[in-house]
């Protein structure tokens, strides 16, 4: 059996005039980020960047390749060793 505590849920610093919380955001010599409470949310720094949407499309990108997405959907990567990526229903396909 597992024992979890249980969680506190703090109120957020800045609340809008229709009592939903107001978007996030930090930013310093590492990157930046922000994100709307139950929206979309990014960040990005010297490793890359990468964003989402709840339930939607979410990628990403650095030195490495880049790779994205959506749930259901398309999806990919690509880097320097090639690339490969995979349509439902259709296929998927590389290169490299």
């Amino acid at each position: 059996m597992i024992a979890a505590a249980p969680l506190a849920i703090a109120d957020p610093a800045c609340v809008n005039p229709d009592g939903t919380a107001c978007p996030t955001a930090t930013a310093g010599p590492d990157g930046v980020s922000g994100a709307i409470p139950g929206g979309p949310a990014a960040e990005a720094g010297p490793g890359g960047a990468s964003g989402v949407i709840p339930g939607g499309p979410g990628g990403e990108a650095g030195p490495g390749g880049a790779s994205g997405s959506i749930p259901g959907g398309p999806n990919g990567s690509a880097g320097p060793g090639g690339a490969t990526g995979c349509i439902p229903y259709v296929g998927c396909a590389s290169v490299g």
